[in-house]
């Protein structure tokens, strides 16, 4: 069975580039039947909250993304990790190291005069334990082999391989007694029965180095996929700069979760030419080999296109009370003229804040407007031809209002504007029918017979 996770750290909001690594990795579990999940690696105390926390619970809700199973919180195992990394000394396959800071920056002043790359030079890896000074507490380092290269059979990135005199021997535990990131994630991987990891190319040098780890315990390595990075639209990395980053931004700006969904699905993975793609689609087309190994550009012109257009495709009932939850509670009558308005709205809108802006309409205060006596005329006309009809449908009123325009050879378009500056009060709004309807026939008259007066 595929099993996949997503391992987030609870520093700040759910990133965008977390958000992509969610999906594909929620995506291959669901299109094998298999499960998906959830770890908060929450060990750096100082910066993990819970705020941080609940932020990528909603980020993720809000994109559809469910797990299986509880939430696992890293900071509870750590006496597991610690356990096997004492293992791994008892098996002479990790050991005690005793130097202290200075004596580790004097390895790394020393490898950098000699143009190497800075790193431990075995110090302690073979020396007795009992030659360590008094007071000082350990660090547990792992054993990495001198010699040979290990290699990766990436799903992404292909064949990867690096020379072992390039790594290391790894800190597993700190001198107080706590994991580091790369045990923890190990022991964590293996417990949670995790297959796959798929996760940004920026983690594939310290996959070299859980290798070690899984080799010293004696375990199976998962399948590793390495995604190139998501870049900006001028190709540099994804920054502040860019614009917003956080999923909750996305949301607050008035985007639907099946558009980011479709976009962040489209940055590194493709099935043909297709661009929009359904959930369903999405799961029963999705795998490892469609993702590309070069970085995605971040597109906010087509995430906007491809907004508007899951905006039009939605239904009015959600649309209204995705907007309610912007503007707040209205009443009854307003939300009934909202629903009636929302296939108009959602022609003309991009976002929910375009959508919010444009069902204004619907519920700002009227404001009678002043104009001049042949458009009177013409709208006592209208009201006159109006007043009769019984069925207030846009087919029936088009019909009427295009009769009046012929009737009394006045240019269509020059009835459409004055109604619609009469009942909106602006220029740019839904069709002039649209509006009828969606004020109802008490509303739209009394808004006309206020220029009567």
């Amino acid at each position: 069975m595929v099993v996949t996770r997503f391992a987030p750290s609870p520093t700040g909001f759910l990133h965008i580039g977390g958000a992509r690594t969610a999906l594909f990795n929620w995506l291959l579990a669901r299109r094998h039947g298999g499960k998906f999940l959830l770890r908060i690696e929450d060990t750096d105390r100082e910066r993990s909250t819970p705020e941080a926390v609940e932020a990528i619970f909603s980020g993720l809700r809000w994109l559809g993304i469910d797990w299986d199973d509880e939430p696992v919180f890293q900071s509870s195992r750590t006496g597991r990790h610690v356990q096997l990394a004492e293992k791994l000394v008892k098996e002479g396959k990790a050991y005690h190291c005793f130097c202290s800071p200075e004596e580790l920056e004097g390895m790394r002043e020393e490898a950098k005069a000699r143009g190497l790359s800075p790193k431990y030079n075995g110090m302690w890896r073979d020396r007795d334990p009992k030659d360590a000074p008094a007071g000082v507490k350990p660090v547990v380092r792992l054993k990495i082999p001198h010699e040979g290269e290990t290699t990766l059979q990436d799903l992404v990135q292909g064949t990867v391989a690096v020379s072992n005199d390039q790594l290391d021997d790894m800190i597993l535990v700190r001198s107080d007694g706590t994991p580091t990131f790369m045990l923890s994630v190990v022991v964590d991987d293996h417990d949670m029965g995790i297959t796959h990891v798929m996760r940004g190319d920026d983690h594939l040098t310290n996959t070299f180095r859980h290798i070690q780890i899984y080799n010293a315990l004696g375990w199976s390595i998962p399948q590793y996929a390495h995604i190139p990075l998501i870049h900006g639209a001028d190709g540099t990395k994804l920054s502040k700069r860019h614009g917003a980053l956080g999923i909750d931004a996305y949301r607050d700006l008035g985007y639907l979760p099946e558009a980011v969904c479709n976009c962040l699905l489209r940055l590194g993975w493709s099935h043909g030419d297709d661009e929009i793609i359904s959930r369903e689609q999405a799961i029963e087309w999705f795998s490892v080999d469609r993702l590309g190994k070069s970085a995605s550009r971040l597109d906010f012109a087509k995430l906007l296109n491809l907004n508007g257009y899951y905006m039009r495709g939605a239904e009015n009932k959600r649309l209204l009370s995705d907007l309610l939850g912007i503007i707040g509670n209205i009443s009854e009558e307003k939300k009934e003229r909202l629903l009636r308005g929302m296939d108009g709205l959602k022609q003309r809108s991009k976002t929910m804040l375009e959508l919010r802006n444009m069902a204004s309409i619907y519920l700002d205060e009227f404001a009678p407007t002043k104009i001049d006596e042949v458009d009177a005329n013409m709208i006592k006309r209208v009201i006159q031809d109006m007043e009769s009809e019984k069925n207030w449908n846009e087919k029936n009123l088009e019909s009427r209002l295009r009769d009046i325009s012929v009737n009394e050879n006045i240019p269509f378009g020059r009835v459409a504007s004055v109604m619609r500056n009469i009942l909106a009060g602006r220029k740019v709004t839904p069709s002039i029918f649209d509006m009828l309807v969606a004020f109802g026939k008490n509303e739209s008259l009394r808004r006309l017979k206020s220029v009567l007066v």
